[in-house]
């Protein structure tokens, strides 16, 4: 069951005998422009990433090899997501929490922002998101 916060999302894979290739477009398969895109690699055994949520950015997140484990939670309702398809992706709308783990060696995360990188949008505290959720939702 995927919350209504967060849902996985089609991507189709294109090719022939000389390879695929999945495209992403912001504004087509998403309903925002990507400001940001960075990637999570080389993640050591037994790491978790993330323990934040943010108060407006919205994310699109893809393991393009490998695979990891999500974590999404909204206040209300948790669920672990495995993302293991470089043809599936993770839509994380804000005031989510989300944490990442169980990262195979081979992984490399690739994430999409609909914002730039700010300091002040992230919700680092599992108590304030609490709080967060209950003033906006």
């Amino acid at each position: 069951m995927l919350g209504s916060f967060w849902r996985l999302i089609d991507l189709k894979s294109h090719g022939d005998h000389r390879g695929s290739l999945v495209s992403i477009e912001g504004g087509t398969h998403v309903d925002f422009e990507f400001k940001r895109i960075y990637y999570i690699y080389g993640t050591k055994e037994g790491v978790r990433r993330g323990f934040h949520a943010h108060q407006n950015l919205e994310q699109l997140l893809v393991a393009v090899s490998g695979s990891c484990r999500v974590l999404v939670d909204d206040g209300s309702k948790k669920e672990t997501i495995t993302l293991e398809s470089r043809t599936k992706g993770l839509l994380i709308s804000h005031l989510v929490w989300r944490e990442m783990f169980e990262f195979s060696a081979d992984c490399v995360l690739l994430v999409m922002a609909s914002d730039h990188y700010q300091e002040s949008d992230y919700i680092r505290d599992y108590s304030e998101f609490e709080n967060a959720v209950k003033r906006y939702r």
